[in-house]
């Protein structure tokens, strides 16, 4: 089975040698590897040429591309009909591709018991996980990236940092949504799945990724993938679920703190169990990795992240949500 590889990059300098090194540990190695660059400024190219003499990479730069005609024109670029995709930043399990691969085989095989037909698995989702370093990246890792015990297989969608697919579903659906620059990959995955694409999952097909280093990397990164769901018109009555809590639910609990605390003490336990819960259960796993010192920090940083995301979210989506209803009253 012939696999291309894709990535986009910019700036990467610092993390590409990882990434690479994890390419050329593959057990199952991409026949080639198309990289595009969107107009790094640092010595990314330099680097990403001196590793092309030992792996098969194809460089492309397009300087000002975004993610989406950065992935699109990698695409296009390939020869094979099994493309591959992740991000610069990650580092790869050494059975990655391998695991990405499985399903497209057992599929030659796999018999649909409604139609009676060979299934046709379309995109295989990987899996991420966080490498954190110190106690605010475990703590933004507990906070927002699901554990596997998380996952509904039926239902997830993938990351483009983890994910493969047939060339010829990526046509059926135009690919990537150029016009968008955030939370492209989950309206490439809804557009493939309205498309009647099969997915398989491959909990194995492991990519590493180093959470945001501080509270105000976060807060951009957030913002930014809100205003994104504002641009699609992602997640409605998620984003007026949290509108409902800080503006409406929040003040009401405060004035009957005001008036009858012991009235309200029921109320502020069950907002906590509903907030933090689960991100300190996530936490609970990954703190035996932490020093003592860091794992006490890494309680502390909780409630603080899981706040800064929700407000960071509240500001980017209306955002997103004008540029929605400007472009449409232009179109």
């Amino acid at each position: 089975m012939l696999v291309s590889l894709i990535v986009t990059i910019k700036n990467e300098a610092v993390t590409l040698d990882r990434l690479l090194d994890s390419i050329a540990a593959q057990s199952c190695p991409p026949d080639e590897i198309v990289i595009v660059d969107g107009g790094s400024s640092d010595d990314t190219l330099d680097r990403l040429r001196a590793r092309a003499e030992r792996l098969p990479i194809k460089i492309i730069a397009i300087p000002g591309a975004n993610i989406s005609q950065g992935r699109n024109t990698a695409i296009r670029a390939a020869s094979n009909e099994i493309i591959c995709a992740t991000d610069a930043g990650v580092r790869l399990d050494e059975h990655w591709l391998e695991e990405l691969l499985k399903p497209f085989d057992r599929a030659r095989n796999q018999v649909s018991p409604l139609r009676g037909n060979l299934v046709s698995a379309d995109v295989v989702s990987g899996f991420f996980l966080p490498d954190p370093r110190g106690a605010f990246e475990t703590a933004l890792a507990a906070t927002t990236l699901p554990a596997l015990a998380d996952i509904r297989a039926e239902t997830f969608q993938p990351s483009s940092r983890s994910v493969a697919f047939r060339k010829t579903a990526w046509a059926r659906v135009n690919g990537y949504p150029e016009w968008l620059d955030y939370c492209e990959d989950l309206v490439f995955d809804f557009a493939l799945r309205a498309a009647g694409c099969h997915f398989a999952f491959a909990p194995n097909a492991r990519a590493y990724f180093r959470p945001r280093e501080n509270l105000r990397g976060f807060f951009k990164q957030y913002y930014h993938y809100a205003r994104g769901d504002g641009k699609a018109n992602l997640f409605f009555k998620r984003h007026l679920v949290r509108y409902a809590t800080y503006f409406i639910a929040l003040p009401v609990v405060i004035a009957l703190t005001i008036l009858a605390p012991l009235a309200a003490l029921p109320l502020w336990m069950l907002s906590a169990a509903f907030m933090f819960f689960t991100p300190y259960k996530r936490l609970l796993r990954l703190m035996p990795s932490l020093t003592l010192f860091d794992q006490i920090g890494a309680l502390a940083w909780v409630p603080l992240i899981r706040i800064t995301g929700d407000v960071a979210k509240m500001l980017g989506y209306p955002v997103g949500a004008r540029w929605r209803s400007r472009n449409r009253r232009g179109a």
